[in-house]
């Protein structure tokens, strides 16, 4: 990822997509993903809520730069389900994001370009349904400093648009912040000029 490269594509909320072909159906599930934690929980819920399909095949891309991702064919031939949501996350150009497609059998066999056009075809349209946002990759810093430092720090804040994710507020006080990555240092600097104000790096989202 460049410098300058600090946006990416994932989507908004879960979204659905069905595909049919032969008797065989494939729903597809999108969800927007943060950590891989919530995976076997996504797919367990699925598997209980549709008992009776064949096969739950899923892939997930993660991080911002993209370079974390996994398939898994659930017992399709190899290359004919993983795979093919992956592309289609590539295509689409989404990360941070799970997409599962749970089949249930038709009774005739697809073969493989069959297969591989129906998972494609499946991940596609939840897609198409999903609303696609573009958002920033951002540093986690925490930020402390005495009570009568209180106005000179929030007015960075504020000045930088820097979003609060937490605030304790005593005799000292803690901020913790979201700071989009192009503004780290100029943000930086400034509360680094406040007298007695201590910043910590806590990491990146």
């Amino acid at each position: 990822m460049s410098l300058f490269e600090d946006t990416y594509k994932t989507i908004a909320s879960p979204s659905e997509g069905i595909y049919k072909d032969k008797g065989s159906k494939f729903i597809a599930y999108a969800y927007p993903l943060r950590s891989e934690d919530q995976i076997k929980e996504r797919v367990a819920a699925l598997k209980s809520e549709h008992p009776k399909a064949r096969h739950h095949c899923w892939a997930y891309r993660l991080t911002p730069d993209r370079s974390v991702y996994r398939i898994n064919d659930d017992g399709e031939p190899s290359g004919t389900a993983g795979r093919p949501i992956l592309n289609t996350l590539l295509s689409y150009d989404l990360t941070n994001i799970l997409v599962v497609v749970v089949r249930y059998f038709g009774g005739t066999l697809l073969g493989v370009p069959g297969l591989i056009h129906a998972y494609k075809t499946a991940t596609q349209e939840a897609l198409t349904a999903a609303e696609v946002v573009e958002l920033t990759v951002n540093d986690i810093y925490r930020v402390s400093f005495g009570y009568e430092q209180m106005n000179d720090v929030m007015r960075i804040v504020k000045d930088e648009g820097i979003g609060v994710l937490k605030q304790e507020f005593d005799n000292q006080c803690i901020l913790e912040l979201e700071i989009r990555q192009q503004q780290v240092n100029r943000a930086l600097g400034r509360l680094q000029q406040v007298t007695g104000a201590e910043v910590k790096y806590v990491g990146t989202q």
